[in-house]
């Protein structure tokens, strides 16, 4: 046979594909399988967490940007920070109020915590019973319901860029058993220690920019000057941008407590 007729003979030469190993799909599943992980683990972290860190990073994934800070919108006991003047210190009440009721005690103390919106801002007034309620019976150490109370309105009022102002007031009765301590001590030591329990829980450094003491000079009951409603820590959060001094605005024609107290002769306890 001629050999130009003879037809080429064509070697085809076939790759063996590599093994399972070789490829990159088990890098995507591994990826996948690191993400679940730190997801759970997130998720067990969380859960032993503390309620304010819970609060702080939900206030992140709602605000990363920090805009609600800078206008203003954002919802306190969120972790994010508002601001309360006099147009919406209404809603900061209504606020508050709904934070207590989680309180496992609050049932029990609901007539004993008073709001109101006065000419100074949100008063808020932890009132005492003959056998004591918040603080122990002639004492400026609070009782459980008294820290428990104090605590969760510290984690409530700790995000807002308003002042505070911590008053203690006594009934008329003469303080007995102590020559050296008076109504004086007495009620400028509770609202002390009611700031350090608060500031202890996460007040922001400043916020509370006065700690006041009335004795028996500013009763809430002034017909009765011995009832036990007489004694009580009130906390005051302060309009924003209040001019003048706190002392000023604490003796507005419109707040209830606002009143020149009424003369009596009566030692100070």
């Amino acid at each position: 046979m001629n050999a130009q007729n003879t037809p080429p003979i064509i070697i085809v030469k076939k790759k063996a594909p590599h093994s399972g190993h070789h490829g990159g799909a088990w890098k995507v599943a591994y990826a996948d399988f690191v993400t679940a992980m730190m997801a759970l683990f997130i998720v067990l972290w969380l859960l032993n967490s503390s309620e304010r860190i819970r609060k702080a990073i939900s206030a992140y994934f709602q605000d990363p940007s920090g805009t609600g800070q800078q206008s203003g919108s954002a919802t306190t006991g969120t972790g994010e920070t508002v601001s309360v003047n006099k147009d919406n210190m209404d809603s900061l009440k209504e606020q508050l109020e709904q934070a207590l009721k989680k309180s496992p005690e609050f049932e029990k103390l609901k007539d004993y915590v008073q709001m109101s919106v006065t000419g100074e801002g949100l008063r808020v007034e932890l009132l005492e019973s003959e056998k004591g309620v918040f603080f122990e019976s002639a004492s400026p150490v609070p009782t459980g319901a008294g820290r428990e109370l104090l605590m969760r309105l510290a984690d409530q009022l700790r995000t807002l860029p308003n002042d505070l102002l911590i008053e203690g007031h006594t009934d008329s009765r003469p303080f007995a058993g102590r020559p050296d301590y008076s109504n004086w001590e007495l009620s400028s030591d509770r609202a002390n220690a009611a700031r350090r329990l608060m500031e202890g829980d996460g007040l922001r450094p400043g916020q509370v920019i006065q700690v006041r003491g009335f004795a028996d000079h500013n009763p809430r009951d002034r017909d009765h000057p011995e009832s036990a409603s007489n004694r009580r820590i009130s906390v005051i959060v302060r309009y924003q941008n209040t001019p003048g001094d706190p002392d000023e605005a604490a003796h507005s024609e419109n707040s209830p407590e606002a009143k020149p107290s009424e003369h009596r002769e009566q030692p100070s306890r």
